[in-house]
């Protein structure tokens, strides 16, 4: 198993965070990485997420939602093509740190029999990703018109 994971202090605490992070309706207007997200976003339901990382092809792929809990976590799974190719189970925490701020993580976990060979194509351009994701929802959350 392989695993990309980032971080990122917010100044606000977990519910405004989540606030902002949960309103997918909005992610073209702010986020560079989860382009679109759609669908019923509950424990085990299937919705289609639009990922554009970095200097990337961008991709539609159905993950099923794996785990909810508003102001903590969102995770899914998805596969490329079937499951056990290549398989990715991506992690959103929302972690209090003390005073009003939150850390911001995302981290992804990938299985299959393809990962040594499709991790090394797509790793950077996913940290990127992460990254550029990361940086842009502290920017909205913090920004003076959004609090």
């Amino acid at each position: 198993m392989r695993s990309i994971e980032t971080s990122i202090h917010i100044d606000a605490r977990p519910a405004r965070v989540w606030e902002v992070f949960s309103d997918f309706e909005r992610y073209p207007d702010w986020n560079p990485f989860v382009a679109s997200l759609d669908g019923r976003v509950a424990l085990g339901e299937r919705i289609a997420a639009r990922l554009t990382p970095p200097g990337g092809k961008g991709m539609t792929f159905k993950p099923k939602v794996m785990a909810v809990e508003p102001e903590r976590e969102l995770r899914w799974l998805g596969h490329l093509f079937v499951p056990g190719l290549f398989d990715g189970e991506h992690q959103f925490l929302l972690e209090p740190i003390e005073g009003t701020g939150t850390r911001f993580v995302q981290r992804e976990q990938f299985r299959g029999i393809l990962v040594p060979l499709l991790l090394k194509m797509v790793g950077e351009s996913t940290r990127d990703g992460f990254e550029a994701m990361n940086t842009a929802l502290k920017l909205r959350v913090e920004a003076p018109e959004y609090r």
